[in-house]
This record gives structure tokens, C-alpha cells and sequence, in this order.
């Protein structure tokens, strides 16, 4: 490890912005839970999509070639026919399990927080006017009855 000023955390390639850099992917914390909490460490690539709801085969396969590449899994051909692709988390992805496994147990004890937030859009087909009140979701407000309203009302 090297030492470092107060400003290296303010530069582009700080170790900080490269580790939340390994979040930005949708998929990325939820592979890493799951190949730990549910898989050990260890899965095949259809054991993994089965226990991820809502990823694609094409998603799974990218986020899992972005992760090898990033050093938090390695990837196991066997010599069966047809070959068996089985994925192991690395020690630097065990590691990094432990920061995933934070945010989550976090966002448990936040859950109610998080439910006064409202319904975080995830798809294409979610509509920013999900009231039909022409008021996009994203500009509500909780009023003190603790119900949605259009912001600033």
C-alpha cells in the first residue's frame, strides 16, 4: 500500500471512485450476493441466472465477463460435453463481498426509509407519469398525512 495525500481522493483514478466504479453495473452487487449468500462462491452460469429474477442471459453473461475482467471472478470451462461454465469468486471478490454484504444488511435496516421513497423505476416500460396526473415520479413529495403529492403543493 502507498501512502496517499488528502487530495488523492479527489483524483479521477483515486481507489475510491475505482471501487464504486465496480457498483456501477445494475447486476454487479447482485451477482456477488447471490454467488456468496445463496452459492458459496461458486455456481454455473444457469444455477445463477435461475436465482437472479429479471436478468437475461445476455446481461448475465456480460456482467460476469466485466467482472472477470475486473479480477473479482475467475471462470471455469469443464471438459464435459457440452462444457460446464462454473464461476468462482476470487479473493479479491470474496473481499469485496464483505462491502456488498454491508450495503445490504444496510439497506434491511433501512427498508422503511427506502419504502417512503417510493418505487425506484427500473424498465423501459416504467412511466415517469405513473400517477396519470402529468406529474413525473420523480417530482413527488410525501405530504403529512404521509401521502404521495406532486412537489411543492
Amino acid at each position: 500500500m502507498t501512502g496517499s495525500t488528502p487530495d488523492d481522493d479527489w483524483r479521477e483514478d483515486c481507489a475510491p471512485r475505482r471501487t464504486l466504479d465496480l457498483f456501477a453495473t445494475k447486476w454487479t452487487s447482485m451477482v456477488l450476493h447471490t454467488l456468496e449468500a445463496r452459492h458459496g462462491g461458486r455456481a454455473r452460469t444457469g444455477v445463477l441466472q435461475r436465482s437472479l429474477p429479471g436478468i437475461s442471459k445476455k446481461m448475465l453473461t456480460q456482467t460476469l465477463r466485466e467482472m472477470e475482467a475486473t479480477g473479482l471472478l475467475t471462470r471455469h470451462v469443464s471438459g464435459t460435453v457440452p462444457p460446464a461454465v462454473a464461476y468462482d469468486l476470487t479473493p479479491l471478490g470474496r473481499r469485496f463481498v464483505e462491502a456488498v454484504e454491508l450495503l445490504y444488511d444496510w439497506g434491511r435496516r433501512n427498508a422503511d426509509a427506502l419504502d417512503q421513497l417510493g418505487r425506484r423505476r427500473t424498465g423501459r416500460r416504467d412511466r415517469p407519469d405513473a400517477a396519470g396526473d402529468g406529474v413525473d415520479a420523480g417530482a413527488r413529495a410525501l405530504d403529512p398525512a404521509g401521502e404521495t403529492v406532486p412537489a411543492g403543493e
